[in-house]
């Protein structure tokens, strides 16, 4: 029978400590989620994370993180956000550590939230196309340069190799209005839908130009628009910030799709 000498041993047990050592460890993914209210959460009526910002644990941002293991979760988007404000005050959690991005935006610097108030009046009282036609030429002749700005940002900051993801909106209507208090008439409700569509390329256009990856909302809520059967987006609500937000199932069955199709 052979004999292991002590030097031999010494020497075995270095050997399998370099390997312990060498062995691959998994690198942690750094996720920021960025942007408005619809990454937020808002529409989910949980704000357990943040209610300043209404951020919370139905949100996409972090229904992605419980499903990723070894996933660090840096959930900066808060409700109401604009382009400026991503700029300000959420934009320096993108650094080269950054291996997922998220943001939803432009929604607000077009105003909808104010044109959809408008729309719902009654018809007498409110001039909805107007309104609809400003936000259009915003979205058409301002919206772009902002939007450069912040996918710029992004691109620039985040880790090389980095999943960048921009998502889009929703359509919002299915042609019918069924909530009391509201007075959208079906060409109100055309109008709102076609600027969805506006905001759609307007957003797909500006991410393709800095290599970001747009992935477009309409088609899973199609079906479930507000006042359809199986509703993914509020409709008036009570708080009124809740109103034409996607919901849970909004963002467990339309968002988070969307995000997991890019990051696997």
């Amino acid at each position: 029978m052979s004999r292991t000498t002590p030097r031999a041993l010494a020497a075995a047990v270095a050997a399998l400590a370099l390997l312990v050592l060498a062995a691959p460890t998994a690198q942690a993914e750094r996720y920021v989620a960025l942007g408005d209210s619809y990454s937020s959460g808002v529409g989910t009526r949980s704000y357990t994370l943040s209610s300043g910002c209404q951020r919370g644990v139905y949100a996409y941002p972090y229904l992605l993180s419980q499903q990723r293991p070894n996933t660090q979760l840096t959930f900066v988007a808060c409700g109401g956000a604009k382009t400026a404000d991503v700029m300000n005050n959420q934009i320096a959690s993108v650094t080269s550590t950054t291996t997922i991005v998220t943001i939803t935006i432009g929604g607000n610097d077009a105003g909808f939230s104010d044109v959809i108030v408008e729309c719902a009046q009654p018809s007498w009282l409110s001039d909805c196309a107007g309104r609809v036609t400003t936000a259009q030429n915003f979205i058409r002749n301002t919206l772009p340069g902002r939007l450069n700005t912040v996918f710029s940002a992004i691109a620039s900051r985040a880790a090389a190799g980095a999943k960048k993801i921009v998502l889009g909106y929703p359509r919002l209507f299915m042609g019918e209005d069924c909530n009391a208090g509201t007075f959208f008439s079906g060409d109100d409700m055309t109008r709102l839908n076609a600027t969805a569509d506006l905001l759609r390329d307007t957003l797909k256009a500006r991410a393709a130009a800095y290599g970001l990856t747009f992935k477009d909302a309409i088609p899973p809520f199609v079906g479930h628009a507000v006042c359809s059967s199986s509703e993914w987006v509020n409709g008036l609500s009570n708080p009124t910030s809740e109103s034409y937000h996607p919901n849970r199932t909004g963002n467990s069955s339309g968002y988070l799709p969307l995000v997991r199709a890019v990051t696997g």
